[in-house]
């Protein structure tokens, strides 16, 4: 059980950190935040497939972050 605790927090922390970064991207307006959106996305997905997040709660980040960066 530890193990797998520790599995899922450090996805969670690198789920994190490339959602953090994809945000500041997107509000700096940056030229790269087009890449760090898709690479979030795809670290979202993978925590899916992985049992870590729920499928909506994926969704709802997804939409959050791919509407703030189409405003």
């Amino acid at each position: 059980m530890i193990k797998h605790r520790a599995r899922n927090r450090a996805a969670m922390a690198s789920l994190r950190t490339a959602v953090k970064s994809a945000r500041a991207a997107v509000d700096s307006k940056t030229a790269e935040a087009a890449g760090l959106v898709k690479t979030a996305v795809a670290v979202i997905d993978s925590a899916v497939t992985k049992g870590i997040l729920k499928r909506q709660t994926a969704s709802r980040y997804v939409s959050r972050l791919v509407g703030r960066r189409a405003q």
